[in-house]
């Protein structure tokens, strides 16, 4: 396969996942937040806009990549998704801070224990998958989009915990500790995508052939 050939391929494995990605977290959404109202959970209502940001983040890669030259649309792609992480930093620090002070107090959710669980399965493959591809494009956005989705899957865990250690005995805080880590994580991330600082990588870099070359000199 030529390399014209491969580049194809990895922009169209790109676009598949991105609208798997934006019509799952659409259904999450509408669970989650369905769910959270239900249940007085602001944890699922939190989880449940996490989804609509994960949506922006994966639209502007689908966006980026209808063009016929993606790479013009990089640092337009990129500042969407440094915004969607902001965004994901600030309410997940929010609710956190307001189930620590005991404000909300979500209440046990089977449904919503159902469905982390299954967003802790699914997301963390999806999020391989689009990094794995945008790695060897060189893709900096679509990398950046697959961190957002890792973050999803964080939360997934956070929420599961929190969920379950609220039904099981109580402890409505548990969840608001590991939010604050994630928080932090999605700012972090947040401010390299709107330095593009990906994008000064080297291809080898993103790739990872510069590691493996390193690797093979060190042996």
């Amino acid at each position: 396969m030529t390399d014209a050939s491969r580049r194809v391929v990895l922009q169209q494995r790109i676009r598949a996942v991105v609208a798997f990605t934006i019509a799952y977290n659409v259904i999450e959404a509408i669970i989650a937040l369905a769910a959270g109202a239900a249940a007085t959970s602001a944890a699922l209502i939190g989880f449940g806009l996490d989804s609509i940001v994960e949506v922006l983040s994966a639209a502007a890669v689908a966006w980026q990549f209808a063009a016929p030259d993606p790479e013009r649309r990089e640092r337009t792609a990129l500042r969407i998704i440094a915004v969607s992480f902001f965004a994901l930093a600030a309410w997940v620090s929010v609710d956190a801070v307001l189930s620590l002070a005991g404000v909300r107090e979500p209440a046990p959710s089977p449904v919503g224990i159902a469905l982390a669980a299954v967003s802790l399965g699914v997301m963390p493959v999806v999020s391989w998958i689009e990094r794995r591809a945008g790695r060897e494009l060189g893709s900096a956005s679509a990398v950046a989009d697959s961190k957002q989705t890792l973050i999803c899957s964080y939360l997934s865990a956070a929420l599961l915990a929190g969920l379950l250690l609220n039904a099981l005995l109580g402890w409505a805080w548990a969840d608001a500790i590991a939010a604050l880590v994630i928080a932090g994580f999605a700012v972090r991330e947040g401010v390299e995508a709107w330095r593009g600082d990906a994008c000064a990588e080297p291809v080898a870099v993103l790739t990872g052939e510069r590691e493996a070359h390193e690797h093979d000199h060190d042996d």
